[in-house]
């Protein structure tokens, strides 16, 4: 398909400011050793345009007049630049569920535990966040339409996925939340590699109920005012 010429009008204020979230987030992954390189990628819907990192930029070289927006069947709508090879992945997932925003990185601990089992087990209530354990999409090549359909599949109720010998998909309702839910999911599969590592011990494990339990209190978990 012909990419129609990008827009040369200046961007909405919206989409400029989504940038500025998309990039900080971005270079977040880099600092927090969640990617390496220009590896991973960060998506924000606003509207009916979606913003994504570019393919091979790395992080720290993006500004303001780098902006890469496409609409939701992959047209480019603003910038020069390349988008991502996952724009496939991201597009499904924005097509069909409310989160705005999509974090995915090759997280070490992540990647690992995805070469390992079908699914990440309630090895800790923040799983709960999540949705639950945390399945595993079957392997396809990157930037395949296979790949975009297995993570859909895998994220079902769920607002992230491991993706078998690749890494993680995580969904937020913005850039932050996704971000720090991609940081949780990271240490648990670092706490349950860890776990399941010593010899003749088995980690314990979460019932579902006592998931449900904690998801209550987790949902409202965010900075309030002090009573007065």
């Amino acid at each position: 398909m012909d990419e129609p010429a990008a827009n040369s009008t200046t961007p909405p204020a919206a989409w400029q400011e989504g940038w500025r979230q998309v990039v900080e987030t971005a270079r977040r992954t880099v600092r927090d050793g969640l990617v390496v390189g220009t590896s991973g990628n960060v998506s924000l819907r606003v509207g009916d345009a979606v913003l994504v990192t570019p393919s091979a930029v790395p992080y720290d070289r993006l500004g303001p007049h780098d902006l890469c927006a496409v609409d939701l069947d992959g047209r480019r709508l603003a910038g020069g630049l390349r988008p991502t090879s996952e724009l496939p992945l991201h597009l499904a997932v924005h097509r069909v569920r409310p989160s705005a925003a999509v974090v995915h990185t090759h997280a070490l601990h992540a990647t690992a535990v995805s070469t390992l089992v079908d699914e990440l087990p309630a090895v800790h209530y923040q799983l709960a966040t999540l949705g639950g354990p945390v399945r595993v999409a079957p392997y396809a090549r990157y930037g395949s339409a296979e790949l975009a359909a297995a993570a859909l599949a895998a994220l079902e109720d769920r607002q992230a996925c491991l993706l078998r010998n690749h890494g993680t998909v995580v969904l937020g309702d913005d850039l932050d939340q996704a971000f720090e839910r991609t940081a949780q999911l990271e240490w648990m599969c670092r706490l349950w590699l860890t776990a399941h590592s010593v010899p003749g011990l088995t980690p314990s494990l979460l019932s579902a109920a006592e998931l449900a339990d904690a998801a209550e209190p987790l949902r409202d978990y965010r900075p309030r005012p002090a009573a007065p």
